[in-house]
């Protein structure tokens, strides 16, 4: 039976030369374009939902309205997206992809989408799906339950 130090270090492990690379396997196509891949998850949010708001998108994304901001400000500066005022309530900003943010969404998609399908075909789609949902129940009973309690114990403070 496995113990705790070597479980950790296998962790440790797995984490340094895994997960660190699965991240900069995903992150790759769009570093191409000077993005972050959760810059491109926004364009790409944007893209298909044009005139989306950034507080829905930050409740897509389950995170801050000024996490989403910092993001779209390099979109912007790009000229990926643009943002406007919404006609139905000027004070709500609607934001649109841009041609080139199209056209740049569109180029990295099909690279994530080779990327994730030679993936596929090297680890086979019943053993990619059994990674993906061990890997969704260890962030939502592990990560999210830390998050969460971290949350409630600033709470008590």
């Amino acid at each position: 039976m496995v113990d705790d130090d070597q479980l950790l270090d296998q962790a440790v492990d797995v984490y340094l030369t895994g997960l660190k690379g699965l991240g900069n396997f995903i992150s790759q196509p769009s570093a191409e374009y000077s993005l972050s891949f959760e810059q491109y998850m926004i364009l790409r949010t944007i893209s298909k939902q044009p005139g989306i708001k950034l507080m829905e998108i930050a409740e897509q994304r389950q995170v801050t309205r000024s996490a989403v901001s910092r993001q779209l400000r390099v979109l912007m500066a790009n000229e990926y997206v643009r943002q406007k005022p919404d006609p139905r309530d000027r004070r709500r900003q609607s934001l649109t992809a841009t041609p080139l943010g199209k056209q740049v969404e569109e180029r990295i998609s099909t690279k994530v989408q080779q990327r994730f399908s030679r993936w596929v075909s090297v680890f086979g789609s019943d053993r990619g799906k059994q990674l993906l949902d061990l890997l969704a129940e260890f962030n939502k009973q592990i990560v999210q339950g830390e998050l969460d309690e971290g949350k409630e114990q600033r709470a008590n403070d």
